[in-house]
This record gives structure tokens, C-alpha cells and sequence, in this order.
């Protein structure tokens, strides 16, 4: 089974922007491996790349193969390097059976956690929240960070990464079960659901008596110009992404509160995690240190078999999952 591209989304994705193909299970070559899909991501990166719009990465065309990480087994092997039987991380896309060169296969340690973890706290979204807070957002103790998105794949890590390094951890998050959650379940100082909040800044305030020192920006919009105008001196906003805007067909004016980066002498970086790729080997021996010394919680949201990826896609871009949201490809 393959899900391809059918169509360029307008807005929200929908199922029909996709279809599923059947066809027979390849052979590797010389050098290659057929990989079989246990699990696979769907991350809020990937509606920027069935655009036609030029991004960081190539786009997907029609008619090909959705793209997407996974954690596969090694079915068969021509390849000195991998055995049948080993479980790696790959990049093959929405797709049952793939054929890979090894060439940015990563065996998994099933020793550091459920190999799932592997697309998730120990995975891209884990280093990302790593990277993105500690080596572009650079909290110091006693600092208050606030995350947008608080309650997702990134934004849960980013939260109780701030709390190990003693900061102060606001969460922004789209219910009141996730508001819940990043309080009870991940430890956060705060959070408020901002569907149920009339006005962003005054509850902003009320958590942050201090204000802000670092932001983590995973969704951009009104919800980060509240941010904006209660940023203390010298403070650092990572952006990470922008989810309130991918699916809009007609682009929000902002930002909006720019000046206020000028006094107080504010920094705003993008990144993206392979910007960090010489030092992921260090971030996830320590992502799995403080998961093992539970210091870290996570949660996975499961959608069962590869037919659903794209009802999967969809929900997460609309803030269904709590946590990573995954599909299981194989029992």
C-alpha cells in the first residue's frame, strides 16, 4: 500500500487530496534494503511541503508518494551494514514497503525506550524542542518560558525541559484537557486554553507577573503578538512553527509588535533541527538520561493502520492529538 498525492490542498487538507495504490512489494538491489513500516510521523512540517509554493525542502508532486519518517524493520538485505530483523529510523514515505540505499538509516536502540520513541521524545520532535530551546532559546534559571502549542509533540518537551533547567514554564494550548495535562501531567507552572480566552494578553500577564523571557513559538499569529508586547529585556524567541497560518488561503498581516524589539533588544531565530545535526548523537543520549530518570513524561497518539495516515495528517494540523501523534503500520 502507497498513499499519494492527488491534489494541492486548498486550506485544510482533505482525504480526497490524497489517494491509497496497491502495488507489489519491491525487490532491493545491490547495496539496498527493503524496509517494512511499523510506525510513521505525521508533523506539522509536512503541509508546507504539499504546497506549490517554494519551501526549505523539495515539495511534493503529484502523484508521488507522501513523505514521512518512520521506524521500519529490515525485511531483506544487500547491504553489509543492516540485517533482517534490525529496526532503523528511515525517511521512505506513506507506504507499507520501501526500498532504501542506507543512506540516512539510523539503527534504534530498543535499550533507550519503545521504538516508537524513536518519531517522537527521542525522535525529531524531542531534539527539536532540545535544540530549539537550549541552544536558541538559551533559558537561564529562575527565567519564565512560554510555549505555544503546549500540549504537543514539541511544545510538552519544550515545557519540561524549562522546568529541569529551573525555569518558570507557561504553556498555550488549544482545550482545556490539554491545559490540564501540561499542568498536571507535565508539570507546568500555568497554561490557558486560548480557544476559551477572550483576551491573550491579559492571561498572559496574569501567569507572567514577571513576563517573558523566552517564547517558543510553534504557531505564530495573535496568539505570538500577545507574546510579543510582554517580552522582557534581552529576550529570546525561537521559532519553531507556525501553524496557524499553513492552511490559511489568504495570508494574516504581522507581525505586529515589532517595535518593541527594538528597546528592548530582543532576538528572534528560525531554525530547523538539522541545523544542529552534529551534536543530535548528544541530545538524544541526554533526552534518554532524564526519560529513564523520569524527568520527562511523554503521551502517543496512535491512529491504527497506514489506510488512516491522511485522516491522521488532517486531525493533527487541526490539534486533535495530545502528545505525537503516530500511525501504527504494523502490530
Amino acid at each position: 500500500m502507497q498513499i499519494r498525492l492527488a491534489a494541492r490542498p486548498v486550506g485544510y487538507p482533505k482525504t480526497s487530496d490524497f489517494s491509497i495504490e496497491e502495488s507489489p512489494i519491491p525487490e532491493p538491489g545491490e547495496g539496498e534494503l527493503l524496509l517494512k513500516t511499523q510506525y510513521l510521523s505525521v508533523d506539522p512540517y509536512m503541509r508546507g511541503r504539499i504546497n506549490d509554493r517554494k519551501s526549505y525542502a523539495p515539495n511534493v508532486e503529484i502523484g508521488e508518494v507522501m513523505i514521512g519518517r518512520s521506524v521500519s524493520k529490515v525485511i531483506a538485505s544487500n547491504h553489509s551494514d543492516f540485517q533482517p530483523g534490525d529496526i532503523v529510523w528511515a525517511d521512505h514515505g506513506w507506504q507499507a514497503y520501501g526500498i532504501s540505499s542506507a543512506q540516512g538509516l539510523r539503527k534504534i536502540d530498543p535499550s533507550l525506550g519503545p521504538i516508537s520513541t524513536a518519531l517522537g521524545i527521542l525522535g525529531m520532535p524531542g531534539l527539536t524542542a532540545y535544540f530549539g530551546l537550549l541552544e536558541v532559546g538559551k533559558p537561564k534559571a529562575r527565567e519564565t518560558v512560554v510555549v505555544s502549542a503546549a500540549a504537543g509533540a514539541v511544545g510538552s518537551l519544550v515545557g519540561q525541559i524549562a522546568k529541569i533547567k529551573g525555569c518558570r514554564a507557561i504553556g498555550i494550548a488549544g482545550s482545556d484537557e490539554k491545559v490540564n495535562y501540561a499542568i498536571d501531567g507535565l508539570g507546568f507552572d500555568g497554561a490557558f486554553n486560548y480557544k476559551t480566552t477572550a483576551d491573550y494578553r491579559t492571561e498572559l500577564q496574569s501567569l507572567c507577573p514577571n513576563g517573558i523571557d523566552v517564547y517558543f513559538d510553534n504557531v505564530g499569529g495573535t496568539i505570538t503578538d500577545a507574546v510579543f508586547s510582554l517580552m522582557n529585556m534581552w529576550g529570546r524567541i525561537s521559532v519553531c512553527g507556525q501553524i496557524s497560518q499553513y492552511n490559511l488561503i489568504e495570508p494574516e498581516m504581522g507581525p505586529r509588535m515589532m517595535a518593541g524589539f527594538i528597546g528592548k533588544r530582543l532576538q528572534m531565530q528560525g531554525f530547523l533541527v538539522g541545523d544542529f545535526a552534529d551534536q543530535h548523537a548528544e541530545g538524544l543520549q541526554q533526552m534518554s538520561v532524564w526519560l529513564k530518570e523520569g524527568q520527562l513524561n511523554y503521551r502517543e497518539d496512535i491512529v491504527e493502520g497506514l489506510e488512516n495516515a491522511p485522516q491522521a495528517f488532517i486531525g493533527m494540523l487541526r490539534g486533535d492529538n495530545i502528545g505525537k501523534r503516530l500511525v501504527k503500520c504494523e502490530g
